[in-house]
């Protein structure tokens, strides 16, 4: 019967190196995922914090060393600390982003402390259990398990917790899942010191965190009310980002990943200039494809058109286009736009749509968001464009929102030099949106008429006589010449990092 407990035991610690792996990871690719929400550039936060992680837990091994007595008790105690500090990290890091100046000092201390105190427990595991197995097993269990638990959680973490849990919700799950852990090896091994101690920490950090939980909803909306200083009427995390609605004083704003994306009270100004200067110099213009734009403005402003008997819109972010689609309040703003039979929906990737597509289109509307990562940055390629070549009619041209040609001048040139580079003509311009202030646009095309030949009349700000305005740079803003966008340099990122990061 003994022998028969003791692999029980075994097993159960073995089982908690799994546990240890998974939460672990998570804890990691939470304060990735946030620090790129909240400051950009997953490319450099993810690196930096995998860098920082490791380092840590290289620390915590070195310190296991000097536990020389009462291992498991120091085991369990960890455990406590490592669900406790990991469940409550997003929360901190969400209240501290706005409130707090030191905010990298914030996001790197939780850091080094989760990843040490990580650090510390296969070390003090594999000496727990170095009486039960002879090296090479230990090792080869230990590691299997641990490996496992980081694929586990790579894996759940994308497809199941960020879309249906949410960042806070997931931190007080794994933070509850350690502390658990630890509850389990209170009740089994009861022979122990300070068994009483012990559970009681695990018992009330398990039920701090499960009210953590429970809230977690109403957390993260009091923390981005905060934030944003705005009423949040619609919330959502997506697989691709965390959607923000908002409406204050008539005016409804949409937020990704914390950056405003529109402002009804001014988005006509973007839209208009967006659509009609390129579109209304196509003849009779029948397929439209547009490419990003899942509120569905883009596609109200070309549905003005009466010769358009089809439009496609490929957006990444099913969560985006749904909602602009199925609430009435929402859909209001694009006049019904994602409801018109004369649209497709497609949700999926732009590049690799474009490279499967074998249709042509008289026009292109491309409304990306800003370069501000790699994953967005190839969008702004010569390789994108050169497929957006191959989708293009006779006669055809296209336009790219480019990102303010004032805030950040080398950016904007470099979205019209990489056009150009592919072997377009290009005609940028910009206009004042107040939401933004100068907002820049770069149409390319083969050829393009000197004049409009049709405009719709029931437009709130564009005509043909702002056609000139926009097109005019004043010195602030003239032409500056840049490197080309490529996938293997993204320059733009560079760019764009370096300009926005001095006036934000």
């Amino acid at each position: 019967m003994s022998g028969t407990r003791e692999k029980k035991n075994q097993l159960l610690l073995l089982i908690s190196v799994f546990v240890i792996a998974t939460c672990g990871l998570i804890y990691e690719l939470i304060a990735g995922t946030l620090a790129s929400y909240l400051l950009g550039d997953s490319v450099t936060q993810f690196s930096v914090i995998i860098g920082i992680y490791l380092f840590s837990m290289g620390i915590g091994s070195y310190l296991s060393k000097f536990f020389r007595t009462n291992l498991l008790v120091w085991f369990i105690q960890i455990e406590i600390l490592v669900g406790v500090v990991g469940g409550i990290s997003s929360t901190l890091l969400f209240f501290s982003f706005e409130h707090a100046s030191g905010f990298h000092i914030i996001l790197y201390s939780l850091i080094v402390l989760t990843g040490t105190l990580v650090g510390l427990e296969i070390p003090l595991l594999m000496r727990i259990l170095k009486d039960e197995f002879d090296f090479s097993e230990l090792v080869s269990k230990v590691f299997t398990f641990d490996y496992i638990g980081a694929l586990f959680a790579s894996i759940l973490f994308p497809l199941f917790m960020v879309p249906y849990l949410g960042l806070l919700k997931t931190s007080f799950l794994f933070g509850l899942l350690n502390v658990m852990v630890a509850i389990i090896l209170c009740f089994t091994f009861e022979s122990i010191k300070y068994l009483s101690f012990l559970r009681i920490q695990a018992i009330v950090a398990a039920f701090l965190l499960l009210i953590g939980f429970v809230f977690a909803e109403q957390i993260q909306s009091y923390s981005e009310t905060i934030t944003l200083g705005e009423n949040i009427i619609f919330s959502k995390s997506s697989p691709y980002q965390r959607i923000i609605v908002t409406s204050e004083k008539g005016v409804t704003k949409l937020y990704l990943n914390n950056n405003l994306q529109f402002s009804s009270a001014d988005e006509y100004r973007y839209h208009e200039a967006l659509v009609h200067p390129g579109l209304s110099r196509i003849k009779e213009p029948s397929r439209v494809l547009i490419l990003g734009g899942g509120d569905g403005f883009a596609v109200r402003e070309v549905l003005k058109y009466p010769t358009v008997s089809s439009i496609t819109l490929v957006d990444l972010d099913s969560a985006v286009t749904s909602i602009f689609r199925q609430s009435d309040f929402l859909s209001a703003l694009n006049s019904g736009a994602l409801n018109s039979p004369r649209l497709k929906v497609i949700n999926t990737d732009a590049f690799r749509w474009l490279k499967e597509n074998s249709e042509t289109y008289d026009f292109i509307v491309i409304d990306f968001p800003d370069p501000s990562n790699f994953s967005v940055g190839k969008l702004y390629t010569t390789s994108f464009y050169k497929e957006v070549r191959k989708a293009l009619a006779p006669g055809a041209s296209f336009v790219v929102q480019s990102t303010s040609p004032y805030m950040a001048r080398k950016s904007f040139w470099c979205v019209n030099n990489t056009i150009a580079a592919t072997g377009f003509k290009t005609m940028p311009y910009h206009v004042y949106v107040p939401s933004f202030g100068e907002w820049g646009y770069v149409m390319a095309f083969d050829t393009l008429a000197a004049k409009s030949y049709y405009i719709p009349q029931q437009l709130k700000f564009y005509d043909e006589a702002r056609y000139a305005e926009m097109t005019t740079f004043p010195k602030d803003m003239a032409y500056e010449p840049t490197e080309i966008n490529k996938l293997n340099n993204q320059i733009l990122i560079h760019y764009f990092e370096d300009e926005w990061g001095r006036v934000q």
